[in-house]
């Protein structure tokens, strides 16, 4: 099977530096978690097209910056779509006072923690999240 990490676009023109993005999500799934056999799947949206996924698929009617669909989760191998609002990341950046980067990092890196076990329901588990999330960002201005 071959490795994938694959960016897409729907409603929006966001545009990302796949290759450093690539690399960090490949060490994030190979070396922290172990994962040999991935297939990642981001889809880069605008916040209506998140909301109908959201209404349509979950039956929340809600605006939200992710939503991630495991599509295979073993042991050895990993597969996800992982929809994220471009809108709610940059509002997300302003309100958090981070860099719209860090945020993205922050969002891209919160879907694969859920794949990989991890919850945010609640105030424990947020703050496991959260410690998690931040390793991550570290670990990709460190490559």
């Amino acid at each position: 099977m071959t490795n994938h990490i694959d960016f897409f676009t729907e409603d929006t023109d966001y545009v990302v530096s796949e290759k450093s993005l690539r690399l960090w999500i490949t060490e994030i799934l190979t070396q922290e978690y172990d994962y040999q056999s991935y297939q990642i799947n981001y889809i880069f949206c605008s916040d209506d097209y998140l909301h109908t996924i959201n209404v349509d698929y979950l039956n929340h009617d809600t605006y939200t910056d992710i939503i991630t669909f495991p599509l295979e989760v073993t042991d050895h191998h990993i597969s996800s779509d992982i929809f994220i609002s471009i809108p709610r990341v940059r509002e997300n950046a302003k309100q958090y006072l981070q860099s719209e980067q860090d945020e993205l990092l922050r969002v891209m890196a919160h879907g694969l923690l859920h794949l990989f076990g991890l919850d945010d329901k609640t105030d424990d588990d947020k703050a496991l999240m959260r410690k998690a999330e931040s390793k991550l960002i570290q670990l990709y201005y460190t490559l």
